[in-house]
Order: structure tokens, then C-alpha cells, then sequence
């Protein structure tokens, strides 16, 4: 059984997301970009926004050795370093023409998977310059169902049972990706030791102290 959404419904939200970021960066003042990211500590919110232009154009570009490795991510914080807040927007604008007809034609895992990472730096950059938001956008329900697809692969029995704890989209794809420390995730009503067998030997790290957002 497959938990992912449509992939036309995906791209479209993808786009929708991208769309807000693009309209965030414009309208923060170039100070901005040297926050440091609580959720993201090693970036500053340009670095961050870095990223979030470096996974779309490193497609387009077809560099994609060592995909989702930290290596690749820190390439491509490296190759827009310098860059202005506004440049990054504009960059990340530019490249939709070559990089939305792309979306249909990605597996459906993979590109669930992109949305997901790209909606949870959205809200880790909201977090940062104080914009919150859009925190029920189709993105958010997109990156859960791709955690959820994602858990049901994973050998813990008891992972499913996350999914049926009543919280909000917005809350679960923060508690699964290291947004939300234990105590966050006990208060939410959500196993602290289900969470943590899911997230073993993932790329997500609990943060020891907790992140108010």
C-alpha cells in the first residue's frame, strides 16, 4: 500500500512551496541572511536558502553524485556562497522553467521525498527570521505522507502507530525530522521511544534541548 500522494499534486506543491520561499527572501532585508537557523544550526538562513536553490539547479545541471549526502548539500551552500538574499530568490525563480517539467517525471518516492526536505526548511527558515506560516499547506501533507511510506519501510513494528496519534500534519513532520526534542514529543501525545527506534540510523537528529516555534 502505497501512503504517497498523486504526483501531479506533489509537483503542484512543491511549486506552491517554492513560491513562498521565493516571496519570503525578497521581503526580508539582506541583514537577514547572516541569522544563524535554530533548527539548522551549522547554516545561516543564506546558506539554508542555498540549499533550497542547490537541490533544484544541481538537478537541472545533472550533478547529482552523492545525492542527499552532506557532501553534496555543503556543495552546494559552497557554489551560491556570496550570493544576496534577492539573487538567491531570483536564481530559484529563474530555473523553474527548466525544472518544473522535470517534476512529472519523477518517481513518486523521490519527489515526495524532495517536497518533504523542502517544506521542512521552509519552516525552519520561517522559524528563523520570525514568519510563520502556511504551517497546513499541501507541502506539509505531502512530507507526511512521504514519512509515513518512509516508516512502513522501516522494521519497527510499532512505527504505524505515530499516524494515529491526532496531531496535526505540521506537528508530525516536525517531530519526524528532528525538529522536536523527546520532552516536545511526549507532550505532543507521541512516543518518545517509537520516535526514536524510527529515527535511528537516519539522517534525523532529536535536538537535546527544546526549540520553541
Amino acid at each position: 500500500m502505497s501512503h504517497l500522494l498523486p504526483v501531479a499534486e506533489v509537483a503542484a506543491a512543491y511549486i506552491e512551496l517554492r513560491t513562498r520561499i521565493v516571496a519570503i527572501l525578497r521581503d526580508l532585508p539582506e541583514s537577514a541572511g547572516d541569522v544563524l537557523v535554530p533548527h539548522c544550526p551549522a547554516w545561516s538562513v543564506r546558506e539554508l536558502s542555498s540549499h533550497l536553490l542547490g537541490v533544484p539547479d544541481d538537478i537541472v545541471n545533472g550533478r547529482m553524485d552523492g545525492v542527499t549526502t552532506d557532501a553534496w548539500t555543503q556543495a552546494q551552500v559552497e557554489r551560491h556562497r556570496g550570493k544576496s538574499l534577492r539573487e538567491i530568490a531570483d536564481h530559484l525563480e529563474g530555473i523553474s522553467a527548466q525544472f518544473d517539467p522535470m517534476l512529472p517525471h519523477f518517481p513518486a518516492m523521490a519527489l515526495s521525498q524532495m517536497t518533504m526536505d523542502a517544506v521542512t526548511h521552509e519552516h525552519d527558515l520561517r522559524h528563523a527570521v520570525s514568519r510563520p506560516g502556511a504551517r497546513d499547506s499541501r507541502a506539509v501533507v505531502a512530507g507526511v505522507a512521504w514519512l509515513r511510506q518512509w516508516v512502513s519501510r522501516r522494521d519497527v513494528p510499532t512505527g504505524e502507530s505515530l499516524f494515529s496519534c491526532g496531531i496535526s500534519d505540521f506537528e508530525m513532520i516536525r517531530s519526524l525530522t528532528g525538529r522536536r526534542s523527546m520532552v516536545q514529543v511526549e507532550k505532543l501525545g507521541l512516543s518518545s521511544d517509537v520516535v526514536a527506534s524510527v529515527l535511528a540510523e537516519s539522517p534525523f537528529r532529536v535536538p537535546t534541548q527544546s526549540i520553541e516555534e
